[in-house]
């Protein structure tokens, strides 16, 4: 296509009066723009009007895609023409539209028999924004020059009003993008200004709190998080304005209103200027990973505490082999020298021992006894003493434990109350080493009241949960010492006096629980004293053993 000649100036041209056409054109445009029409109406309907008054046959707008490297077709007086999809390149030079991109003004680059191709350049602030070609106008029109001073008003009117809907088209476009991105996060997040009064917050905030975003904006920071929090955010509000790196803090909190625990963050809000004007709290939900983390160590503490027992229970088991033998054979005489002329095989002229000589010998055969009941105790801990399992129900095991500590209970005045659960299931285990497993954690709960020097209450409830049965023991008591909770199955241990305890019994009924494939774990309940737990599996066959 080759390029015409710039027109030469009409005489008179720059006499002729405005053309009251255009400036109604321009209020046309405008008036498109600003309603809820959109841009491509609005400049179809000024192209409408400008191809009919400067009788063309028809007037196309083509804007710039910068990416793609293309003009597209946005907007065009003939019907039919828009409704083709059309997009070219902007190197093509046999395309009115791409040539049109690079002129300064308006001009006439060819005719197509007796019509004229107009392209007039639609430019912004330092891009170029398309091409406004006018096809079919008759060259006696074109060549004047107030035409082609029409076409360049025209042209700049419709740049400056497509830059500026792109330009709020994009700003719209990233607001929204800012809005989705803010409502996407899954942490509350809460703005205010710095009266600690709430500007914006996202939707995971809004439905933590259980209320629409509308009833929560404005207010203060206190009445949507209370006291606590809304004071520690205005410190951190004060310490901004000496030094902003100083304002970020983080703090691990356990809210009621948010639904469990969270770790806060506060960073000052700063403005254009570097001015803090308010403050950006961000709560991550850190409820799931807490509980983790928290199982987690218990496990580690399980495991620990299963493999000292392990490696203590071999040694143990080795030690109490050794004695329990000779140990038997000195009870066996000690028996046969108490026994009485005469019977259980005894000739009946056998010597009968002096009444001093039987006292002492008594007294070796009741201390000799008792290292024997330690070293059976060792044995049971070790998991050496094996016993028949069979399908049982807890509620009876506990009732034989409390019966056989009904005596000293009530001397020392502490009562029973027991909590039955419904329809528990029945156990699989060894009944007799149960109720020595029961029974050392209600000794241990009935010495901790009674070391207080009053009577006091222990509460034995049953339940099940997850097809478990879970047996809770609370007492009265005084609780368990911090530095001691971490011990108090550990064999051996214990805390008091020398010759009181041997520091096996509740480490035998770890032992024994363990066995069973249950779990026994130890916590203080505040000012009720100390809590046992213990969870045993409701008919399970496989058990350890």
């Amino acid at each position: 296509m080759t390029t015409a000649p710039p027109p030469r100036p009409a005489p008179g041209a720059s006499d002729r009066p405005a053309q009251p056409q255009f400036r109604e054109l321009s209020r046309t445009f405008w008036r498109g723009v600003s309603s809820t029409h959109g841009l491509g109406p609005a400049i179809e309907g000024v192209l409408n009007e400008f191809s009919s008054h400067v009788g063309a046959r028809r007037a196309s707008v083509w804007l710039h895609d910068r990416r793609a490297r293309e003009l597209a077709l946005f907007a065009s007086s003939d019907p039919g023409y828009r409704a083709a999809t059309r997009r070219v390149s902007i190197t093509d030079p046999d395309v009115p539209a791409a040539l049109g991109l690079r002129l300064e003004r308006a001009q006439v680059l060819g005719h197509i028999g007796p019509d004229a191709v107009l392209v007039t350049p639609l430019r912004g602030w330092r891009r170029a924004l398309g091409t406004l070609v006018i096809e079919g106008t008759p060259a006696r029109r074109v060549d004047d020059q107030q035409g082609l001073d029409l076409a360049n008003e025209l042209g700049r009117q419709l740049s400056v009003g497509i830059e500026n809907v792109q330009l709020l088209e994009d700003m719209l476009r990233q607001r929204r993008l800012l809005e989705d991105t803010f409502n996407s996060l899954l942490d509350p997040v809460v703005v205010t200004d710095r009266a600690l009064r709430v500007v914006q917050m996202n939707d995971a905030c809004a439905m933590r709190l259980g209320r629409s975003r509308a009833d929560l904006l404005e207010r203060t920071l206190t009445e949507l998080v209370g006291s606590d929090l809304a004071d520690w955010v205005a410190g951190t509000e004060t310490s901004v304005e000496h030094d902003a790196e100083a304002g970020v803090r983080v703090r691990t909190i356990e809210h009621r209103e948010l639904g469990g625990m969270f770790a806060v963050t506060v960073t000052p809000l700063i403005n254009e200027d570097g001015e803090p004007v308010g403050n950006v709290l961000v709560a991550r939900d850190i409820t799931v990973q807490t509980r983790l983390e928290a199982d987690k160590e218990a496990l580690r503490t399980r495991l620990a505490q299963s493999e000292k027992l392990a490696s203590l229970g071999q040694f143990v088991a080795g030690i109490a082999h050794e004695i329990n033998n000779p140990l038997q054979g000195v009870l066996g005489h000690l028996e046969l020298l108490l026994t009485p002329p005469g019977r259980h095989g005894v000739p009946d002229d056998a010597p009968e021992l002096p009444r001093e000589l039987r006292q002492d010998l008594r007294r070796i055969y009741h201390e000799a006894d008792r290292a024997a009941k330690i070293v059976r105790n060792l044995l049971t801990f070790t998991g050496a003493q094996r016993n028949t399992r069979r399908r049982l129900r807890i509620e009876r095991i506990l009732t034989r434990a409390v019966s056989s500590r009904r005596t000293s209970l009530a001397r020392a005045g502490i009562e029973v109350i027991r909590e039955h659960g419904e329809r528990l299931p029945m156990l699989v285990g060894d009944p007799l080493a149960l109720h020595q497993a029961f029974l050392n954690v209600l000794i241990n709960a009935e010495h901790a009241i009674a070391d207080k020097g009053h009577g006091g209450s222990i509460v034995i409830a049953t339940g099940c949960r997850d097809g478990r049965v879970v047996t809770t023991i609370r007492d009265s008591g005084p609780g368990i010492p911090p530095e001691v909770l971490p011990r108090i199955f550990d064999p051996f241990f214990t805390t008091k006096e020398v010759g009181q305890g041997t520091g096996l019994g509740l480490a035998i009924a770890y032992g024994i629980v363990q066995e069973h494939g249950g779990t026994i774990a130890a916590a203080n309940v505040p000012g009720a004293g100390a809590l046992f737990t213990i969870d045993l599996p409701a008919g399970v066959e496989n058990v350890k053993g």
